[in-house]
């Protein structure tokens, strides 16, 4: 007897690590901005053993679909905002959440552009733009909040709100004017870093916008065990080694 219940312990430990072994892999919504980022963080994480899989999108788009219950265990916004909409629903797990980066966002151009323009109060961005638009995220996503705020406090906003060409998410408003479909664009200097085809004609002042602040969380809906582990890999050592690579402040 005692054999035998030996035998069947051996058995479910077996099956347990068996189990384990084959765990769904996290599933992570996350802001368009960090795509090249995590992509490389999720290839770190599958050499330290786990697995993850990413679907990128504005933020404001992700969390809607976490809200209509999108099969989604880590939530990665690209700002606060977003995160708190989930929040206030219970929609996240509140004592996972976590602020793990910041950006700086830039004034773009294609790069054969020989476009100068100093970014300050009463900028000339109307008149620069000619006959073009300028390419930003849509009003909900964050980064068109952000590049709003920024022209509203220089004073400019009323010379270019007509003026804009608006993408459903930072990388599409990167790729008009990679494309040379918009003489210039707002955009995070992350993206501006991983695109050729633009160059960055300057930084907006931190002051001029709300802090840029990625904040992180489980997402409450999430059955997922791995899920807390790759949040804790997102704030590890060698996570951080990438995300500074791709431009952005990690923040502790």
């Amino acid at each position: 007897m005692k054999q035998l219940l030996g035998y069947a312990a051996a058995a479910l430990a077996w099956l347990l690590l068996a189990a384990a072994a084959h765990a769904a892999p996290v599933t992570v919504f996350a802001a368009a901005s960090l795509k090249n980022a995590l992509d490389e963080v999720g290839a770190e994480y599958a050499r330290a053993g786990g697995q993850a899989r990413f679907s990128y999108a504005a933020s404001s788009a992700i969390a809607r679909q976490i809200e209509q219950g999108a099969p989604a265990d880590v939530y990665v916004s690209a700002d606060s905002d977003w995160m708190d909409y989930l929040a206030q629903r219970r929609l996240i797990v509140a004592s996972s959440r976590r602020d793990l980066l910041t950006n700086r966002l830039a004034l773009i151009a294609p790069a054969d552009s020989k476009l100068a323009l100093k970014i300050g109060r009463g900028m000339p961005i109307a008149a620069a733009l000619g006959a073009g638009r300028l390419a930003v995220a849509g009003p909900e996503v964050p980064a068109g909040k952000y590049a709003k705020a920024a022209l509203t406090a220089l004073g400019v906003w009323p010379s270019v709100s007509g003026k804009l060409a608006q993408a459903e998410n930072v990388r599409l408003a990167l790729q008009y004017v990679a494309r040379g479909e918009s003489p210039l664009g707002i955009v995070y200097d992350t993206d501006a870093v991983v695109e050729r085809r633009v160059r960055i004609v300057g930084l907006f002042p931190a002051g001029t916008h709300p802090p840029i602040v990625y904040p992180a969380a489980i997402v409450a809906s999430s059955r997922n065990p791995d899920a807390a582990k790759f949040m804790a890999f997102m704030r590890s050592p060698r996570a951080a080694a990438v995300f500074k690579k791709y431009g952005f402040v990690v923040l502790r």
